[in-house]
């Protein structure tokens, strides 16, 4: 393991040698904006279409499922496809979007540890 990795992992972070790093902070904004984690961990649970998705997240409106599906369409993490001539499209995690399968099972057991539900 690298030292700056071993360094990070273990909490002592030199911030002499680590400096800023784009791709990190993009990433956690990303999955940070409202829905888009939820979004995503509806999908691994194998949501597929547009209202089993809704369905899924409740108080999420149409409008920003519609606007957060395309963001996430283009960022590469999922795919829509359409069945036949009038066939109701359906959302899949692409390989990018199925990598993120432990970081998503990762914050949601930190999540179940640290925030439980409320009674």
């Amino acid at each position: 393991m690298r030292a700056d990795v071993a360094d990070e992992v273990s909490g002592a972070v030199d911030t002499d040698r680590r400096s800023y790093c784009p791709s990190f902070h993009y990433t956690v904004e990303l999955l940070g904006r409202r829905w888009n984690g939820v979004i995503l961990r509806a999908l691994m649970a194998r949501a597929e279409r547009f209202g089993e998705i809704r369905a899924a997240i409740p108080g999420l409106s149409d409008r920003l499922l519609t606007a957060r599906l395309r963001e996430l369409e283009r960022e590469g993490l999922v795919s829509r496809h359409c069945r036949g001539a009038a066939g109701a499209p359906r959302y899949e995690l692409t390989a990018k979007g199925q990598a993120l399968g432990s970081v998503i099972n990762a914050m949601s057991s930190w999540a179940s540890d640290w925030r439980p539900l409320p009674d």
